[in-house]
């Protein structure tokens, strides 16, 4: 097969799986997209063309990968499981570059030059959420990222405060970026047909952090959170108890009994800030001179 503008269906993936006897590989997460319409949709939302840098994680057998090469974009394609790699190398053209390696571990400094950088991806339902927080937390040129998820993951990455689907995960994307809902893919669409349907998520890099580090860390806010969603449906002043102050709390202009799915982003930063400057009068200790 010429890979040279081809797209994959359903058929298409079947014969490459059996012609190198192979099968999805469930602890991976592996399911193929084998629907061109629906990677040109991708690959049209992601807005991307020539001159432009993407990275794809979890190319599978090539299907996502070959929409994106054919929009004129630099590709870099990263996929985990070897047996893949060597599908791909026969597969996709030689503009793509490919590079097995493991999304959560490798070094990303070296694996992205210079930027900025958009990330298009059907992303292992398994490892989405903390791959997406990753890559925001540690990996800023990467500015732009169209994801394929498991639809409950997409909910909670672009959630708003009050919802069900509300959490501290949908606070961390909202600290680095803006994240909305960008469509809906259907489970026919993959080989072998999952049980979940999924949602692309479009997520945006602010230019800067939605808090100023300055008035609270991310690591100020992160330890909030942690404590705020680890008690839902209990008020702030109990799941934040040892934590924050009353005094913080009024500082923020929170009522303490608001619970944590009611704050944004903005809230929790101003939370994480007041108890920071008043942390010395709560109790700790100042700072000592050297």
């Amino acid at each position: 097969m010429s890979a040279s503008g081809d797209r994959l269906g359903h058929g298409d993936i079947r014969r490459l799986l059996d012609e190198h006897g192979l099968g999805p590989t469930k602890s991976l997460g592996q399911h193929f997209v084998g629907d061109p319409n629906t990677v040109e949709r991708i690959a049209r939302l992601a807005k991307i063309g020539p001159g432009d840098q993407v990275v794809e994680i979890g190319a599978g057998l090539g299907s996502l990968t070959l929409a994106l090469a054919a929009t004129g974009a630099t590709v870099t394609a990263i996929e985990i499981d070897r047996r893949l790699v060597e599908v791909l190398r026969e597969l996709l053209p030689s503009s793509v570059q490919l590079v097995h390696a493991d999304a959560m571990s490798c070094d990303w400094e070296a694996l992205l030059p210079g930027g900025p950088w958009t990330l298009v991806a059907n992303l292992p339902y398994n490892v989405a959420i903390p791959l997406v927080i990753k890559l925001l937390e540690h990996v800023p040129r990467i500015e732009r990222m169209l994801v394929m998820v498991q639809r409950e993951a997409g909910e909670r990455l672009a959630a708003g405060p009050g919802g069900k689907d509300y959490g501290a995960v949908s606070v961390r994307v909202a600290y680095f970026a803006t994240a909305r809902l960008a469509g809906k893919v259907a489970p026919e669409v993959f080989h072998p047909r999952p049980h979940v349907a999924s949602v692309l998520v479009a997520i945006e890099r602010r230019i800067a952090p939605a808090i100023d580090p300055e008035l609270a860390s991310y690591a100020d806010i992160d330890r909030l959170l942690r404590a705020g969603f680890g008690g839902r449906r209990k008020m702030l002043r109990r799941s934040l108890a040892g934590l924050v102050s009353e005094e913080a709390f009024v500082c923020a202009g929170i009522a303490s009994s608001s619970r944590a799915e009611e704050l944004d982003i903005f809230a929790w930063g101003k939370l994480a800030g007041c108890q920071r400057t008043l942390a010395p009068r709560d109790g700790a200790s100042p700072p000592q001179p050297s």
